[in-house]
Order: structure tokens, then C-alpha cells, then sequence
């Protein structure tokens, strides 16, 4: 598949029920990670995406900011997006300031974006961003793929994993 995005925009990728099986199912991270392209993380169930609501789950990563680019023709077209940093308490001023210039960014590519929500050190970052993305009535989030190595994910957990994992939305994530 990684071969073939030289001629997408976006690959598309069913989360498998079966996942487990790695010899019955495509790895979405290896995919995110050799294709060179945004990748669009399906859950079980869901049958098509409008985009109308849009959680951004920021960090002032590479990563982060190749997600927000590569999500800009679905952003414009998003009744509602929020932008959300996960941020330990005596962070928060500069997370506002980070949001804020991202919502500038936005803005200037005419995209409608809500209020973001405070943010938020409460639990895990992957949790705290599907229960604003709940609370949000989110149908997609976008978010940077990877920030960390690969490897390091896997001995200590990540973001992109338990995104591909226990997600109930669709997620857009680039690398």
C-alpha cells in the first residue's frame, strides 16, 4: 500500500476487527509510517464521514503540523473544529499561546473553528482527547502520527497506538 501512495492524496485504512492477527490484517502504523501521505483510520462500524465536527489533537510536533496541512481541504469544509493540547498545569499559558497560533494558522485558510476547550492533564493524552472528542460530538481527529519512535511506543504506549486501537471516530493522521 505504501508503494501506492505516490499517486493519493489520503489512504484510507479499515481498523480491523482482527487486528490481532497481524498475518490477517494491514498494520495502519507501518502505513503511516512509509507512506509519506495522511492516513485515514476507519473503526469497525462506521459507514461514511460528513467532517462536520473536527477534534485537532495538538502538539507542537512535526508531526503535529504535517496533520493540521494535510487536513486542511476536510478542516475547510468542517462546521466545527476544535483545537485541543493535552498540557500540565504549569504549562497551560504556553498552550494557550500554541493553540491561539494555530487557530491563527487556520483562519488565514478560512477555516471555522470553535472555542477550544481548556486544556487538559487529567489522564492519558489518547484518553483525553476521545472524551473531548465525545463531549465535542466529533466525527473526526486529526493528529500527528508518531511523535516519538516507533519502538518507544510500543515498550511504553502512545498516543497513535491507543488512537488505533480504542478510537470510536475516524482518525486522519500523518507522520
Amino acid at each position: 500500500m505504501a508503494k501506492q501512495a505516490r499517486a493519493a492524496d489520503l489512504l484510507i485504512v479499515g481498523r480491523d476487527r482482527m487486528a490481532e492477527d497481524s498475518s490477517r490484517s494491514l498494520d495502519p502504523g507501518a502505513v503511516v509510517l512509509k507512506a509519506g501521505r495522511p492516513v485515514l483510520t476507519v473503526p469497525p462500524d462506521i459507514q461514511s464521514l460528513t467532517a462536520e465536527r473536527v477534534v485537532i489533537g495538538w502538539k507542537d510536533t512535526r508531526e503535529a503540523r504535517r496533520a493540521v496541512r494535510d487536513a486542511l481541504p476536510l478542516l475547510r469544509r468542517a462546521s466545527n473544529v476544535a483545537i485541543l493540547e493535552i498540557a500540565e498545569p504549569h504549562d497551560r499559558d504556553q498552550s494557550r499561546s500554541r493553540i491561539d497560533d494555530v487557530a491563527r494558522y487556520l483562519a488565514r485558510h478560512q477555516v471555522k473553528f470553535a472555542k477550544p476547550p481548556a486544556p487538559y492533564a487529567m489522564g492519558s493524552v489518547a484518553g483525553e482527547l476521545l472524551r473531548v472528542a465525545e463531549q465535542q460530538k466529533a466525527d473526526l481527529i486529526v493528529a500527528g502520527a508518531y511523535g516519538h519512535s516507533r519502538l518507544g511506543e510500543w515498550l511504553f504506549g502512545g498516543v497513535t497506538a491507543d488512537l488505533f486501537r480504542w478510537s470510536p471516530v475516524c482518525c486522519l493522521l500523518s507522520h
